[in-house]
């Protein structure tokens, strides 16, 4: 019997891989490569992780697409209803990366408050003492106020981590979202949030009222101190207002793990700017996040079985 054609458009873990090449014909092959036309006209099965958009032209040349894997949360880069008119089963990870993503964002922010120096070499006593008064932290964050725009997965769990380190955590949903879900967070309004919170992390989803969500009148209202962190969609926030509220406030700093667009190049407004902190989406990179979102290969072969059966 001939095993259905998977297509890797984007590298997973191994094992899980493996897993699937035990199951089904399996192919690596970006959408740039020469090949990916011709294996899309035979393939069951693809999967996708953050830089493959699955649009209605990759479905017009999949004729036997019948479930489309991201190895990943969200599904921004998947035509929903383009998939559904066709009846292909989408197939995502929604918790896989949520430790990874808060223990990054703790990192940013202890990285931002704490400043640190390892030494290599002997120092005299006046360079010892000098340099201990230099890594003098000016604030802790058992002092500071953290706001958390968007109580979902990800957002729910980092307000239970920030709770550990400070009294007062604040969050802002556009769900009414019950006490017993909120992990110790106090629910405020979006412009409550904005002003109050020391440290403001990001953690919304991918509809369009969400694009531009921090522009030039909300970083307005932003303590002129304040840490600001995103590692939700890099769309959420006007990079043109940011770099120009940033040069203007150089007390102010940020810290983005996502981009719009990525990669970014030369002309991206952010680069160059001293007190924003440009990262290459790496929040949920971690080899056991890694893994857990790969492991969607599972309900993939799944929905391939159920829809040959």
């Amino acid at each position: 019997m001939t095993k259905p054609l998977v297509i890797l458009a984007e590298p997973i873990d191994e094992e899980c891989a493996q897993w699937l090449r035990l199951r089904a014909r399996v192919e690596s092959c970006a959408p740039a490569d020469p090949r990916f036309d011709e294996l899309l006209t035979h393939a069951s099965g693809l999967v996708v992780r953050t830089y493959t958009r699955v649009d209605q032209h990759i479905l017009n040349r999949a004729p036997v697409l019948c479930a489309v894997a991201r190895a990943g949360v969200g599904v921004d880069n998947i035509d929903l209803e383009a998939c559904a008119q066709r009846g292909i089963v989408v197939l995502n990870t929604p918790d896989a990366n949520t430790h990874a993503v808060v223990e990054f964002v703790i990192a940013v922010i202890f990285d931002a408050l704490r400043p640190r120096q390892s030494l290599d070499h002997a120092l005299s006593p006046d360079e010892w003492m000098r340099l201990r008064e230099d890594l003098i932290a000016p604030r802790q964050i058992s002092e500071l106020t953290v706001g958390v725009l968007g109580l979902g997965r990800i957002g729910s769990a980092l307000a239970r981590a920030a709770r550990a380190f400070t009294p007062c955590v604040l969050y802002h949903d556009l769900l009414d979202i019950p006490e017993a879900s909120r992990a110790g967070a106090a629910p405020v309004s979006f412009e409550s949030l904005l002003a109050g919170a020391d440290i403001l992390t990001v953690h919304v989803d991918s509809r369009p009222s969400n694009r531009h969500l921090i522009a030039a009148d909300e970083l307005r209202q932003v303590k002129p101190d304040a840490l600001l962190i995103n590692t939700s969609r890099g769309f959420v926030i006007d990079a043109p207002a940011l770099a120009l509220h940033l040069r203007q406030n150089p007390n102010f700093t940020a810290v983005l793990d996502v981009h719009d667009p990525e990669p970014f190049d030369a002309s991206y407004p952010l680069v160059g700017v001293a007190n924003a902190r440009l990262m290459p989406h790496i929040a949920s990179a971690s080899q056991t996040a890694k893994r857990n979102m790969s492991w969607v290969v599972r309900d993939l072969w799944e929905a391939m079985k159920s829809a040959d059966s």
